[in-house]
């Protein structure tokens, strides 16, 4: 008999919309308030999961905070083409 154990982590899911936020696109975590921002390119404070693309634009960035361990998918960036 061949037994699996799993831990289950609760994961809690935000949307950010770059549309709502101030400054150059810098954010707090909706759970835990540590700042996300994409001028820290070390991953000690997040870190990119997926990267989803609309035909040739960038749609959604899914983003994990390595504090609390919040997935955010972060849009918006159809201001960028504009």
């Amino acid at each position: 008999m061949v037994m699996y154990v799993m831990s289950v982590q609760e994961v809690i899911l935000f949307a950010v919309d770059l549309f709502e936020t101030e400054g150059r696109g810098e954010f707090k975590c909706p759970r835990c308030g540590v700042e996300i921002s994409p001028d820290d390119t070390t991953e000690n404070v997040y870190k990119i999961l997926d990267v989803a693309m609309k035909e040739d634009r960038l749609d959604k960035v899914i983003l994990e905070c390595n504090k609390c361990g919040s997935r955010i998918h972060l849009t918006g960036f159809n201001l960028l083409t504009k």
